[in-house]
Order: structure tokens, then sequence, then C-alpha cells
């Protein structure tokens, strides 16, 4: 059997999935100060004293990292740069304890301007006054000659041996700087906490004779092992809305373009599915208010929930952004927009007479009441109605969209608005309706996120770059000798990207999956020099797309 698990902020999820279908399924309330018993309760109820020998694969989805950079309850660190040339290193000035070296590497990966020993070694004076114990080393270009970022780090070790140091090619092989940085940076900041966590979840399937390899949900939609994820936790942030999404994808199966509604207790979560395809974000995920090279599917979080708190102020109706607890037809202190919904809908939600009794609070007339919860309703569905608007306005300025109008032939057009979390059985369909397009509900919309997690499919992406005239290519800041480096072709090149991913599933233990790669990039460019051709440079990217497992077909709803 398998076992997926969503550690959301207000429910934890759990399914277990055999033969295609949901045979168990559990909700429980996530206790964010003891996250461990949460998941404890939901094994249990999802073994339901069986064995956990019978799990064939578990994964799980958590916001443990999106909250821990939001709250910024997260240990001191320094971050060490060596940007060269060409651009002012203090505009992404990320921490308060910021050093910036010299030193330089070109494009090509050569050395422009030499590490300064005597700079560095008072560098690590500094930190070690402070008393901080983990700096992050990035380099420009780094990734395509780690040299400089490799001598920094040694020559701060030696001068202050208990530093927990992190190299900016061991975390991202991408162009673009400041987002390496940005990347590097908070994988260090964030990856003791991430460790407690994996230490806890193992033992905690470990003493329930769970033995298999234990996997994380990805921002990308897919999954990799949790061993990995202890050097880069960053890569589990927005792994709920990457669940939700990959929940809807399994649910649906076709070609159609839905855009897809997680509705939680403080907020909900949009994404996108076009023509079948999860969409990516371009740019990589926002970490902090920063851009990073965590790669992600495109998601908008609302400030808005189910249990978000009403508000009259004269006529104007608010909603959130924040939440005092459950809503009121459950027991909760305040009114809620689910107070609103179930009214309207006779008492399905909960208890009626308590929704009443909280919306009749602001109007102080009972008359008022149900119309009042009309308006909340109405309010709940402009808002992610403008939402949903704005998101694919967004799209639409995106370069890539561009090109996919032009393949198509067409402008994107919403055939359907997919439901997923406890409240999308009486949302959506009204939703669906003010949008014009089809509502999609199930019974197994309810742990959607879970049945996204369990279904998942690891992913996997490198780029390689080559240039002729230095004979050398790299891979993830993994620099190496080309062979032939005067004979070689595009195709060579792209052999050598195979061969490379290849090697990299094999590790991962990904193999099974290695028949699923699909180039994203292929480039090539002439090196000019008088009116000589002196070399050639390549770039080739190759991936292991979200998708789900083998095997699986869909299930039964």
């Amino acid at each position: 059997m398998l076992v997926g698990i969503d550690v959301g902020g207000t429910f934890t999820d759990g399914v277990v999935l055999a033969d295609g279908e949901v045979v168990r399924w559990c909700k429980r309330r996530t206790n964010t100060e003891r996250l461990q018993e949460t998941i404890e309760a939901v094994i249990d109820d999802l073994l339901a004293g069986g064995s956990g020998r019978e799990v064939e694969r578990i994964v799980l989805s958590t916001t443990l990292i999106t909250n821990l950079l939001a709250t910024g309850q997260l240990e001191k660190a320094a971050l060490v740069v060596i940007p060269g040339s060409g651009l002012n290193p203090y505009e992404f000035r990320l921490a308060d304890d910021y050093y910036v070296l010299q030193g330089g590497i070109d494009f090509r990966g050569r050395e422009l301007t030499p590490i300064n020993p005597k700079e560095v070694r008072e560098t690590a004076h500094k930190i070690k006054r402070a008393g901080i114990k983990k700096v992050a080393v990035v380099g420009k270009f780094c990734q395509r000659n780690p040299s400089q970022e490799k001598q920094v780090a040694s020559i701060l070790y030696n001068e202050y041996s208990d530093l927990d140091i992190l190299m900016g090619h061991q975390v991202s092989g991408e162009l673009n700087f400041p987002r390496r940085a940005v990347t590097t940076y908070y994988n260090l900041i964030t990856r003791d906490h991430w460790a407690r966590f994996a230490d806890e979840i193992e033992r905690v399937l470990r003493a329930r004779s769970i033995m298999v390899p234990i996997e994380m949900m990805k921002a990308d939609g897919g999954t990799m092992s949790l061993d990995a994820s202890r050097e880069m936790p960053c890569q589990t942030a927005f792994s709920g809305p990457a669940a939700s999404t990959m929940g809807a994808f399994a649910l649906t199966m076709d070609n159609m373009t839905s855009v897809v509604v997680d509705i939680g207790g403080t907020t909900t979560d949009l994404s996108f599915i076009l023509q079948g395809e999860p969409l990516h974000a371009s740019k990589g995920a926002k970490l902090g208010g920063r851009y990073t090279h965590v790669k992600a599917l495109a998601v908008r979080s609302v400030a808005l929930g189910g249990d978000s708190v009403v508000r009259l102020q004269g006529e104007r109706i608010t909603i959130g952004p924040d939440r005092k607890g459950d809503a009121a037809c459950f027991g909760g202190p305040v009114p809620t927009p689910t107070d609103a919904f179930n009214i309207l809908e006779g008492g399905k939600l909960g208890n009626s007479d308590l929704s009443y009794r909280a919306l009749e609070s602001l109007v102080r007339d009972e008359r008022r009441v149900t119309e009042l919860a009309e308006a909340i309703v109405r309010e709940f569905i402009d808002i992610l109605c403008q939402n949903i608007q704005e998101m694919m306005r967004n799209w639409e300025q995106e370069p890539a969209y561009r090109v996919w109008e032009i393949v198509n032939r067409r402008r994107v057009k919403l055939e359907r608005v997919v439901g997923i979390g406890a409240p999308a059985e009486i949302v959506i369909p009204r939703l669906a309706s003010r949008m014009g397009c089809q509502g999609f509900v199930t019974r197994l919309s309810n742990v959607g996120n879970a049945l996204g997690a369990v279904v998942a499919r690891p992913t996997l992406q490198i780029k390689l770059h080559a240039d002729t005239q230095t004979g050398t290519y790299s891979t993830d800041g993994d620099v190496k000798k080309l062979p032939n480096p005067d004979r070689i072709q595009m195709k060579d090149i792209k052999e050598l990207s195979e061969k490379e991913l290849k090697a990299l599933t094999e590790q991962k233990g990904m193999a099974d999956y290695f028949s699923e790669r699909e180039f994203f990039l292929e480039e090539q460019f002439n090196v000019i020099r008088g009116w000589s051709t002196f070399g050639r440079i390549f770039d080739v990217g190759i991936t292991i797309s979200p998708g789900v497992i083998k095997g699986f077909k869909g299930v039964k709803i």
C-alpha cells in the first residue's frame, strides 16, 4: 500500500492508496507546536492496527520551511560573497553579518581577480567575534568554477573550525548570482531545524516498522528523499500547494485547463493546470520576499480561508486576514465564511443555530442574518475571482505564455475549477458558476493534498554548460574535462547531459524515471575573436518533470 500525508497549517491529512483506490483516509488538527504527535496520530489512523511492513511507499508534505522563514525564528548566520565586477553587492544584502570579498570569476569560469587570503582571515575573525557559527559562501559564476568559493571556505575553516559552511555551487548550478546567494543562505539557516524534524519523522515511522525510503514533497510538484532534503530543505517550501496541484492532477488526468482552489482554514492556495500540465513559476519560488533557485509550481496564497474572521464596518464586509480558531458552527468564537455558507446550505457544514447567532452578533437583527450570509459569500467568491483573474493576467505577461499562444494559435481559456479541501463541496459550485466554467469536486477532494503527495513522482533537473575553448563542462558546480572539444557537436552535448542525468538518477534511486526525461534548453554560441571562431559554448537543460508514479492510472472516485 501507498501512504501520503500532508501536514497543513490547520489540518493534517492522510490517505492509503491500494490498487488505484483510496482505501483509508483521515483528517486531524495540526498541532504546530507538536508536529511529531500529529503525524504519529495520523500514521496510527492510517495503519488501523495493521503492520507498517505493508507500506510500499510513503510521502509527506509540510509547511515547516515556509513557516520558519515567515516567522524568522532562525539561527543567526553570515553571508560572505565574492561578487566580482558589474553589480552592487549591497543591493541584495540578506544578513546583518554580510561580508564582501575581493575576487572574481568570469562567465566562462576563468579567474579574473584572485582572492585576498589576508582579507578572508580578517573576515573569519570578525565572524568568530560575533559568535556566529554558520556561513554561506557564494561567488558569482561559482557554478562554472567553484575554486574561489572552496578557497574562501578553506581559509575560514582553518581560522575558525567551529563553522558550518555551505557554498553556492553546492546548492545551485543556475545563473543569477543574487538568487543563488538567497537560496544558499536560506538553505543554511533552515537545515538544522529541518534535520531535527527529519529525525523525528524517521523515528516515528521506523518505530511502526515502516522501513521503506521516506520521501518529501517538493515545491515543483515532485518528490525527493528525506536524506536529500536534509541538505536542501528549501526544496520542500510550498510543498502544500504543490501537493494540492498534484492531487487535482491525479483526480482529473485529462487535457483540460483548470484552476486548482485549495481552501484551508486560514488561506486559499491557487494554481493552474494548463492543458493537463501543472504550470511552473518562471522565476522560481519566492521566499522571504526574494526570488530563489528553488523550482516551484506557479501558486498564489490568498489570506482567505473558511475560518477567517468576518467583520462588518458600517455596511462594508471584511474577511480576514486573521483567524481566531474554528468557525462558530464548530464552537469557534467569531463569525466566519464557513458560517455564512452553512446558513445558506441549511446546516450542511455544522450547527446552524451557532452560525445564526454568530452572524446576528454583527447586525443585531435576526431578519438580516440570511441577507448578511449572502453578502459574505458574494464577497468571498469575489475575492477568489479577483485573485484567479489577476493570476491569469500575470501569466499572460510571461514570455512562455507568448510561445504557448503562438504554438496553440489561441489564448488560454479557463475550462474548470478543481476544488481541494474540506469546504470545496460548498464553495466550488458557486465559484465555477461565477467564472462561467465547470466545477469539479469529488469525495476525495477533502484529502486531495495527501493524494497528490502519494502519487507524485520524483523530479530532477540539471543544466550542463560546456566551453570548447577551456575544454571543460560543468553541472551544478562540478567541473569536468570535455571529451574531444574540437569536434564535439550539440548531439554529443545532449548525450553527455543524458549520461550525467542517468548517473544522478541511479545515485538518488530514481533510475525507473530516467525514461521520462525531456530537454528544456538547447543553446549553442560561437566565441568570436577578431574575424575567427575561437570556440563554442553549449548550454543544455534536461529534466524529469512533475508527473505521477509508474502504474498510476487514476483513482476510483
